[in-house]
């Protein structure tokens, strides 16, 4: 499997993130995760990985900040757009930052070098122009019954997002441009599945296809081949949003140790 470059989304929510103010923290990325910065556990599972090229790239934060952040592993600053995640991607695609590219966030505290493989080696293998990293609700719940996801209904199956994206080609950018617009409606599928037209909406809402399918029809609306990879790895569905999941990852880690 070829190695691929790699960039980290970092940027900060415009109005203030709660979540870093009880915690007294300018940035989710600097957020204590089993004694350590929550971006130097994320980019050590990149670096540990057997299909990421380095120097990794993050975006979102300036000198000083990622300095801290990073723990001390090699990493390059990319360029920052205010905006949200995929404003912030743009950004950095429109300087040096390459394709194709694998995409995460900082506040991915339990990303192991296993994922990443898994990820990309299945991703690579789709041949898709972008391939999204998902995980069922039975995958999840039956590791972590406490934990609260969004989940995104597929057919008979529930799947959560992972924050693993695999940009393949410039033809994936046509998907990227429309999650910029669609972004604020991320919690509300049905909101983004009317941004594709009346019709395609209604094939989506109301025929109930699987996974593939929609993608599918996702596909050809927006003319990029847009893949899936489900993981079979729980872990790989829990971010950081609030109290409740930096709980949580706390006490994975904790228990695991």
């Amino acid at each position: 499997m070829r190695s691929v470059p790699a960039l980290v989304l970092a940027g900060a929510r415009a109005s203030g993130d709660p979540l870093c103010l009880s915690e007294n923290v300018p940035s989710k990325a600097l957020l204590d995760i089993h004694g350590e910065p929550m971006l130097a556990r994320v980019l050590r599972a990149l670096t540990l990985s057997h299909a990421v090229q380095e120097p990794i790239r993050v975006a979102g934060l300036d000198d000083d900040l990622l300095l801290s952040a990073s723990g001390g592993m090699a990493v390059r600053a990319a360029v920052s757009a205010e905006g949200g995640p995929a404003a912030s991607l743009m950004g950095a695609l429109a300087e040096d930052v390459p394709i194709p590219l694998l995409v995460t966030t900082c506040d991915h505290a339990l990303l192991t070098p296993e994922m990443v493989d898994y990820f990309l080696e299945q991703a690579i293998a789709g041949g898709a122009d972008l391939a999204v990293g998902l995980t069922t609700r039975e995958t999840i719940e039956d590791s972590y019954p406490q934990t609260k996801r969004t989940y995104l209904a597929f057919g008979g199956s529930e799947l959560s997002g992972c924050n693993l994206f695999y940009i393949a080609t410039p033809d994936a950018l046509r998907a990227v441009h429309f999650w910029r617009a669609a972004e604020q409606d991320r919690k509300r599928p049905w909101r983004i599945a009317r941004r594709f037209g009346p019709l395609t909406a209604l094939r989506i809402l109301l025929g109930r296809p699987g996974v593939e399918k929609v993608f599918e029809i996702v596909s050809a609306r927006l003319g990029a081949r847009i893949g899936a990879v489900i993981l079979p790895f729980a872990e790989a569905a829990i971010d950081v949003d609030s109290t409740g999941d930096l709980e949580l990852v706390r006490g994975i880690l904790a228990g695991a140790g």
